[in-house]
């Protein structure tokens, strides 16, 4: 069991960057692989980011690719998504999640969820 809290999200304007940390309470961490999600008002809730347990393997989605990069920090019991060249279409809520074995981009297989945070992407 774990417990996820998100921060870092806030106000940036087009092109910047963010760099979103997600906190774990928990000391099975390092055994789960660890996924980053975003909503947006009136859209569903859709994958940006995954890294693997060990943290070794990553991928991103198509929407997002090149400008976001995920790491984590597992003695420090911390997954990171770091964003770049921001577009407006970026703004929404992003969540962080946890799940046993492989990294997933399908939010059905995640087993626990962070309350979120709010990025705005503004022109």
């Amino acid at each position: 069991q774990v417990t996820l809290v998100e921060s870092g999200g806030g106000l940036v304007q087009a092109g910047g960057s963010l760099r979103l940390s997600c906190a774990a309470y928990g000391r099975t961490f390092s055994t789960y692989a660890m996924g980053w999600f975003r909503q947006a008002p009136g859209k569903e809730r859709e994958f940006v980011a995954t890294i693997s347990a060990n943290g070794r393997a990553t991928f991103s989605a198509d929407s997002v690719k090149g400008r976001v990069t995920v790491s984590r920090d597992n003695a420090k019991y911390v997954v990171y998504l770091q964003m770049n060249s921001l577009k407006p279409e970026d703004s929404a809520v992003y969540y962080c999640a946890a799940k046993s074995g492989y990294s997933s981009g399908n939010l059905k297989a995640y087993e626990y969820w962070g309350q979120g945070t709010q990025v705005t992407v503004s022109s």
